[in-house]
């Protein structure tokens, strides 16, 4: 099989039929797979991919597709040489569009365009009496989302409220095998906003329960506004990143500083304890040496009395 796209969508399907015996070849326009994910996160992934035995082509065009017989012989094209992948069947990756055709959203005056219904912020179309919701309008495409985007649009349109969609914090998963889930700003992010930030890492090879259950490929991540405990934006690279994500999601959306998920008690030993960990880090990072040698003097005259 050949998958075309290296995008969250392709790269579970990729992983999921090489482990149901396929032998699956990764094709994406892109110099990486997951290329709007963090780029070590995408690394990780990409070297179990590697192990798994699924063959990633990056940076490749396709040049077009033949039939012979049964197989279908994928034409790609990097750096002028041609390669030719022969499969069973392609399974296409790369996006989704929206399907308006046959609702007459002309008469009814929605505006649309080919990325879908245009709505404001409050989920009103250009027809003020109609309201979208979900893929159709949205640019991050979940269930989750379309959920929390329904939530607006019945407080709006049937109570009065003024809800904006814009005020979401919207966390994500790759339901890899390891996931990569994320939420907030990412490093790039914040430079374009000219937002100075502190990164911090803690690998999960530092965690002892993710060590016990063999599973210590990847990493927590979090960054936030330098010079502050405000968390900006939070990417966890574990088997089950989604679940951990929550923490972080829940801190973003009402205010929480990490020096707060700190002075929380995380039980022992889960793999959720490497948040506990980046807060630890955060409050050592405030350990400046003007504070550690105040605090050296204070323990000595302490011993002293």
């Amino acid at each position: 099989m050949a998958v075309i796209g290296a995008g969250p969508i392709g790269c579970e399907l990729a992983q999921s039929f090489a482990r149901f015996g396929s032998r699956v070849s990764l094709v994406e326009l892109g110099p990486h797979i997951l290329g709007r994910e963090d780029g070590d996160a995408a690394e990780i992934l990409h070297g179990v991919f590697v192990r798994e035995g699924i063959d990633p082509h990056l940076g490749v065009k396709i040049a077009g597709v033949e039939t012979s017989g049964s197989d279908k012989i994928l034409h790609l094209e990097r750096d002028g040489k041609r390669i030719d992948v022969t499969v069973d069947a392609l399974l296409v990756g790369a996006g989704r569009a929206p399907n308006l055709d046959g609702l007459g959203l002309e008469k009814a005056g929605i505006a649309f365009d080919k990325k879908g219904v245009t709505v404001n912020d409050n989920l009103q179309t250009s027809n003020l009496n109609v309201y979208a919701a979900g893929d159709i309008c949205f640019p991050f495409k979940f269930t989750h989302t379309a959920d929390a985007l329904a939530r607006i649009l019945i407080a709006n349109a049937l109570f009065m409220g003024r809800q904006k969609a814009s005020a979401l914090t919207i966390p994500w998963c790759t339901y890899t095998d390891p996931e990569i889930a994320h939420v907030g700003m990412y490093e790039a992010d914040a430079k374009e906003q000219g937002i100075e930030v502190t990164t911090l890492t803690v690998p999960l090879s530092d965690i002892d329960r993710a060590v016990l259950d063999g599973e210590s490929e990847g990493f927590a991540r979090v960054h936030l506004r330098k010079g502050t405990d405000r968390i900006l934006g939070a990417t966890i690279v574990a088997r089950h990143a989604g679940e951990m994500i929550n923490e972080f999601s829940l801190a973003i959306t009402n205010g929480i500083g990490i020096s707060a998920i700190a002075k929380t008690i995380h039980p022992y030993p889960t793999q959720a304890e490497v948040i506990k960990r980046l807060a630890d880090a955060y409050n050592r990072t405030r350990l400046t040496p003007f504070v550690k040698k105040l605090l050296s003097s204070w323990l000595k005259w302490r011993r002293g009395n």
